[in-house]
């Protein structure tokens, strides 16, 4: 397992867009992705998930992949943090 933690630095947090994003990256990859937010361990391959944490501005989040392409995950999602998950 790798992970990686971030600081959202999106004014309206993790919203519709970066969280669609995300989930859209993540769903191309066989391991596990989790988002973990407080105590809350989302499955970063849902859209749905990652809004209903309601994820704000200034958040720590953690995610950590698991699996056979878990190195590929984690670059890909430090590849979209570097954009600000299309923000």
């Amino acid at each position: 397992m790798v992970s990686k933690t971030y600081t959202i630095n999106i004014v309206e947090g993790l919203h519709m867009r970066p969280a669609g994003i995300i989930a859209k990256e993540m769903v191309k990859f066989s391991s596990s992705v989790t988002l973990v937010f407080g105590e809350k361990r989302i499955n970063a391959k849902s859209l749905i998930n990652i809004i209903s944490a309601c994820i704000k501005n200034g958040a720590e989040v953690t995610f950590e992949c698991d699996g056979e392409d878990e190195e590929a995950a984690i670059a890909k999602i430090e590849e979209l943090a570097g954009q600000n998950f299309g923000e």
